[in-house]
């Protein structure tokens, strides 16, 4: 029953179609099934719905980080076109934060810290007078922890800048799409971004 003024609608448009493209384009993205700007649920203002090909039971740190790109991809959108942010990626970047701090400190896919897990301190549960949970590293170390989640998040920040400034003009076709039709399938963007693809080689090979 929410209704978005005609701003709010913009900014979910082109931070979706953000979201979309950086999926459509990473290597390890799964196939967008549906792009919308309708509210959904409590919090979401509009949605992404991504739809793996096959059952996955792994995943490797660069379909990870590809999956960090397409979390941030919503952000950047905003911050290319609008030169300012919103409140809408919170949860795309507490989504984010949680998969770049698991890299590190539990599956071991940072290589400046090596081959080892760091536990999370544990707190007592209803235990009056308990001490304060305790980290089982030193602070020098939870600095290097931080400093390598900071790297996961810059480097998929960077990535998706990238992939959306090399296809600005799809990015903003889908944007004011999303604004007429406020759903599109999967498959209607592909053709987008296939076009966006063929336009980009002609004018490699006629400059």
């Amino acid at each position: 029953t929410r209704v978005m003024n005609a701003k709010e609608k913009e900014i979910v448009a082109f931070h979706e179609s953000g979201h979309a493209i950086v999926a459509e384009t990473v290597v390890h993205g799964d196939p967008v099934h549906k792009v919308s700007i309708i509210p959904r649920g409590v919090a979401a203002l509009g949605y992404t719905q991504q739809r793996p090909t096959e059952d996955r039971y792994l995943m490797t740190r660069a379909e990870l980080q590809d999956r960090l790109a397409v979390l941030l991809g919503g952000r950047v959108a905003e911050e290319l076109v609008f030169q300012d942010i919103s409140t809408g990626a919170q949860n795309d970047l507490q989504r984010a934060t949680d998969i770049a701090r698991a890299m590190v400190t539990e599956y071991g896919m940072s290589d400046a810290l090596g081959l080892v897990t760091f536990e999370r301190a544990r707190q007592p549960l209803f235990i009056p007078g308990a001490a304060a949970p305790r980290n089982t590293y030193s602070e020098e170390k939870a600095a290097q922890i931080d400093g390598e989640i900071d790297r996961f998040i810059h480097e998929a920040h960077q990535s998706a800048l990238t992939i959306l400034g090399q296809r600005r003009t799809v990015l903003d076709a889908l944007a004011h799409l999303l604004m007429e039709k406020e759903s599109i399938e999967g498959d209607e963007l592909r053709q987008m971004v296939s076009a966006d693809e063929r336009q980009a080689d002609h004018e490699i090979v006629n400059p």
